[in-house]
């Protein structure tokens, strides 16, 4: 049987068995007397968890790596809740809600799949499916723990082996050893298990909070560098993760994704800047990815942990009640979904208008009517505007995270839009 398969089936059983005495113990009515005094309390937060030490159980994956159902025994709350990750189990495909991306993306992987992230128990699985090209190892990064702990043990070398034989050797997706090393949180301990991250942000790594990095070691803008195709974040501080600096960052060696077809702008793909968008905005200054998306709950027998299962506030009362600290009793569901639909909205429109300025440069550079120079001057607006667009639309939070910056990428690409399209007419 498939390794992979069995790590999983191992799992399964374990969270059945963790899941039956749960059960057993809110069927003996223990949880009422918590719940009650939760009520009177408030919300339950960090301060309430008693994080324990542990011994380190024996490692049963052949690299060493500690996982979650190694674990499972310590932490029997935490493993059950990571299980809970795997119903997040549906994709949409974002070509085909926007068809116009198949159109800017054009001569790029994302114009063949481009589709809605699962819960992390299918990032090995998805990766391995998806339709886009993955020639290198690189593309595991941030898939399972078992390529951090290659690349720490084997150095940066192991980005730029074969994607399928690096594969197969792998165990795990997202889990324990990512955010926590062999640790496992002991003390509520985080330990940043890839490389590039400290190698990116030097001691600059101590001014984010380590429940933000640890998030921010996958939720980011990234880039492979042309040398060694090892990957690595475009910046090196808190103040140079705005979308202005990156780009001039990219700007600076003259990097691209690729050259596209018909317009000839090498353009450039950005990925997930969760992290860089949180922490201009107003909430990084308060809060952290875990008082968001990692509720405080307290089992039957009044132990209080952090919920593993990483969960957007809008489908959790209890994460949505820590807006309350400062938004009282505004009904914050109802205000979110309508930055995002306004967000959502202005996407497209901006997305449709960038589409036509690529048929419109296509058209521009087969006519032979325009020098080099003009389409060159065109090109850099072409590269611009899909850049900041881009930026807001490849972020999860639909504007939730940072809405300013997301009107402001949107609104930045729509002016470059035009001012590209008026050197056109001309």
């Amino acid at each position: 049987m498939d390794k992979k398969k069995v790590v999983k089936i191992v799992i399964a059983v374990v969270l059945l068995a963790l899941a039956v005495g749960l059960v057993g113990g809110i069927a003996g009515g223990n949880i009422m007397y918590h719940l009650k005094n939760r009520g009177e309390l408030g919300p339950l937060t960090r301060s309430d968890i008693a994080y324990k030490n542990a011994q380190a159980p024996a490692a049963t994956s052949k690299d060493g790596t500690i996982n979650a159902s190694d674990w499972s025994a310590v932490y029997p709350e935490i493993a059950l809740t990571m299980g809970q990750n795997a119903v997040n189990s549906y994709i949409t495909s974002y070509l085909e809600q926007d068809p116009y991306l198949v159109n800017i993306y054009q001569g790029f992987g994302f114009a063949k799949e481009y589709g809605s992230a699962r819960g992390h128990e299918y990032t090995l699985e998805d990766v391995y499916a998806t339709a886009r090209p993955h020639a290198l190892a690189n593309c595991l990064t941030c898939k399972t723990p078992n390529f951090a702990k290659m690349v720490n043990d084997k150095g940066v070398g192991v980005y730029s082996m074969d994607f399928n034989t690096v594969y197969a050797q792998m165990e795990e997706s997202v889990s324990c050893y990512t955010c926590h090393g062999n640790d496992a949180g002991n003390g509520g301990k985080i330990t940043i298990t890839h490389s590039y991250v400290n190698k990116a942000l030097g001691n600059n790594a101590s001014s984010i909070d380590p429940a933000t990095l640890s998030c921010g070691q996958c939720h980011i803008e990234y880039y492979f560098t042309p040398s060694d195709k090892e990957t690595m974040m475009p910046y090196s501080s808190v103040e140079t993760m705005t979308p202005e600096a990156i780009l001039a960052y990219y700007d600076s060696f003259d990097f691209y994704d690729w050259i596209q077809p018909g317009t000839g702008t090498k353009l450039l793909k950005a990925q997930h800047p969760e992290m860089e968008t949180f922490l201009y905005g107003k909430h990084g200054k308060l809060l952290n990815c875990a008082d968001c998306h990692m509720a405080v709950e307290m089992t039957y027998d009044g132990t209080v942990y952090h919920s593993h299962n990483l969960e957007s506030p809008l489908d959790n009362p209890t994460l949505l009640s820590t807006c309350a600290t400062c938004h009282g009793d505004t009904d914050m569901a109802a205000v979110v979904r309508k930055i995002q639909s306004r967000v959502t909205a202005r996407e497209t429109e901006v997305g449709n208008k960038l589409s036509d300025l690529k048929d419109a440069l296509t058209a521009a550079v087969s006519s032979g009517k325009f020098s080099e120079k003009t389409l060159d001057q065109v090109r850099k607006l072409h590269r611009e505007a899909q850049w900041f667009f881009d930026f807001c639309y490849v972020e999860n939070a639909e504007g939730a995270h940072n809405s300013d910056l997301a009107y402001r990428c949107l609104d930045t690409a729509d002016e470059k839009i035009d001012q590209a399209m008026a050197i056109l007419k001309n």
